[in-house]
């Protein structure tokens, strides 16, 4: 069956022993806890998932361990952007080789390239596996080369396996004119917001999120998607309202913070990879002041 993209999807953090080797063994109890608190699906390593800091074969080892451990359950995509497109077209070929679902891929990494250049990127990325292809627009970490409507109706037309894509400009302009783009040309293309803005995001045709906060509070955050697809805005303002607290916090430090938080709640996935820093033990114990006030200790769960 094609990968569905909707609801309160998951692209977890990669956990890492004391020397910052992969943990595999605890990235498949990660991979398990997502799925059976209702992630609808897997995208994996993400930027929290510190896919920059990983060589390629680490890359390919954590592929393999994710689609063994979700084993079917819920659709997984293998992000394979790497700052070599020789690298990116490499991890294309092996999620498909593996099983994997789906890809999803950022603009190409460090350069200012041109809006042909990045189209033609993704056509070459898209046309070099079979596999549907996400596309990732995320301006903020790549110094303001981004996605427009014009662009991305381009690629839907040339590129059929373009199912969707993670949209994390938090800009709301921007993602009604790729949403008025996408959804004349392909009624069934995905929008999916970047972390936990679904508030601002659903009323405006997005579909879900790929959350940072599931990994914590996976019952809030399923709790505002339900929200805001019933219509229901009181009730998700309310819950929108926490999850915009929770992102601030975790973002400070990212992925640090988040990962300090996993450990409040049970859930040790270890260090974070130098050069970022790995989250002290006041900062852990600040993270547990916050997350006691939101009563996210007490109606989320913990441990494995």
């Amino acid at each position: 069956m094609p990968i569905k993209l909707g609801g309160v999807m998951q692209s977890p953090v990669t956990p890492l022993k004391a020397d910052f080797s992969l943990d595999l063994e605890k990235f498949g109890k990660l991979l398990d806890f997502h799925v059976r608190t209702s992630g609808t699906a897997i995208s994996w390593p993400h930027h929290k998932g510190e896919s920059l800091n990983m060589t390629i074969a680490e890359r390919k080892r954590g592929a393999e361990a994710a689609v063994k451990a979700v084993a079917g359950r819920v659709g997984i995509s293998i992000h394979v952007s790497a700052l070599s497109v020789e690298d990116s077209l490499d991890l294309a070929r092996h999620a498909e080789k593996i099983g994997a679902d789906a890809i999803i891929a950022i603009t190409p990494y460090f350069w200012n390239p041109t809006r042909e250049a990045i189209y033609e990127h993704f056509v070459r990325l898209g046309t070099a596996t079979s596999l549907p292809i996400i596309a990732y627009n995320s301006p903020s970490y790549l110094s303001g080369i981004e996605f427009d409507g014009e662009l991305l109706a381009r690629l839907i037309e040339r590129l059929p396996n373009l199912i969707g894509m993670k949209e994390a400009s938090f800009n709301s302009e921007k993602f009604i004119e790729l949403a008025r783009a996408a959804l004349p040309l392909r009624p069934d293309f995905a929008l999916v917001t970047g972390v936990e803005y679904l508030l601002p995001s659903v009323p405006l045709g997005g579909v879900g999120s790929y959350s940072s906060a599931g990994a914590i509070c996976p019952n809030l955050c399923n709790a505002a998607f339900d929200a805001c697809a019933a219509g229901d805005w009181d009730k998700a303002r309310e819950l929108q309202y926490k999850l915009s607290r929770l992102w601030l916090l975790f973002r400070d430090q990212y992925p640090s913070s988040l990962k300090g938080g996993m450990v409040m709640m049970g859930r040790d996935v270890g260090p974070t990879r130098p050069p970022l820093p790995t989250a002290t033990k006041e900062r852990q114990a600040f993270l547990r002041t916050q997350l006691e006030e939101l009563g996210v200790l007490d109606t989320e769960p913990h441990g494995w």
